[in-house]
């Protein structure tokens, strides 16, 4: 039997830019996805944790330090710059597996999206 767990999460990252006029999907600081083991193209939930929307949509890699977290294309109607987000990826794997499974967890700086 396979389950779906949480593969990856940066956990209360601040958005620093929304940009409607864009193609589509989330630019984020790639120090961020290098620590929370996300990829360039791969599916995110993002849950808006000061208006409680929820959505998924496809990483692209932000300048590195940058401490980016911009919402393209239509996403970026579903924030505000300011807005403080949670970031999870999933993944499906052996129900054996997922019992011994540690997803990688980040806690960026709030204040600047840094790694502390």
């Amino acid at each position: 039997m396979q389950v779906e767990v949480v593969k990856s999460k940066i956990h209360r990252v601040k958005v620093t830019g929304a940009d409607l006029n864009y193609v589509g999907s989330i630019t984020i600081d790639e120090d961020l996805m290098d620590a929370a083991n996300f990829i360039r193209g791969e599916k995110v939930q993002i849950v808006n944790n000061n208006n409680g929307e929820r959505l998924e949509t496809y990483i692209i890699p932000g300048p590195r330090k940058s401490g980016e977290i911009t919402l393209n294309g239509a996403a970026a109607r579903k924030v505000s710059v300011g807005d403080i987000l949670i970031l999870i990826s999933y993944t499906w794997m052996d129900i054996e597996d997922a019992k011994k499974f540690n997803p990688s967890l980040v806690f960026p700086n709030e204040a600047n999206n840094l790694l502390k």
